[in-house]
């Protein structure tokens, strides 16, 4: 077949211009395409940090903020409190130095929190995730004889101290969870964010 009576430019003209329509075609499909997969708002919200105005919680009581979903206890641990803790014998502690690192590092110490008087734990069961009961009064003998205070899951008995460690002989593994947080002011936690380190 020959090419006479073909305008060469004509075809190079309607290639190009098809291929552009094509190009911006499947530009307008990819762009939304792509643009799912990022996460929605609900979704980065429910990863966000939350802030949790602690200005009227008393000395021994606890407050419950949700975030990620889970529920972030916060305690105002007296000086009773703080004095029993210490008063838990190590030895009955399945972890008693935290070792097995269900806090981030900047979180040391038998109290397991950057103020000894301020608590901040994910309040979930280690074990398979109920919620434990805030048992601070001692003695409780329904609990254990020695009981100085802490948190029992009554799902299946485990046992923790007030500083969130788990007693041996339990089903549940590991010491509670300590979210990561950090203070913004004397009366404000913002949970789900490390503090800012200072150089």
């Amino acid at each position: 077949m020959s090419d006479t009576g073909v305008d060469a430019g004509k075809r190079r003209f309607l290639t190009l211009a098809t291929s552009v329509v094509g190009g911006i075609g499947a530009a307008f499909w990819a762009i939304p395409y792509i643009a799912s997969w990022r996460p929605s708002a609900k979704a980065k919200a429910a990863g966000a940090p939350v802030e949790a105005d602690i200005s009227s919680l008393k000395d021994g009581e606890l407050m419950t903020v949700a975030w990620r979903g889970k529920p972030v206890w916060v305690i105002r641990r007296n000086k009773e409190m703080l004095d029993n803790l210490a008063k838990v014998d190590a030895d009955e502690l399945a972890d008693p130095n935290s070792e097995d690192r269900q806090q981030p590092d900047y979180i040391t110490g038998t109290a397991r929190s950057q103020k000894p008087e301020i608590m901040v734990m994910v309040g979930s069961c280690t074990h398979l995730g109920c919620s434990p009961l805030f048992r601070p009064e001692h003695p409780a003998p329904d609990i254990d004889k020695n009981w100085k205070g802490g948190f029992f899951c009554p799902c299946h008995g485990s046992r923790f101290d007030l500083a969130g460690r788990v007693y041996k002989n339990v089903p549940a593994p590991t010491n509670l969870k300590v979210p990561p947080y950090r203070f913004e002011g004397d009366n404000t936690v913002v949970i789900g964010e490390d503090p800012v380190k200072t150089a």
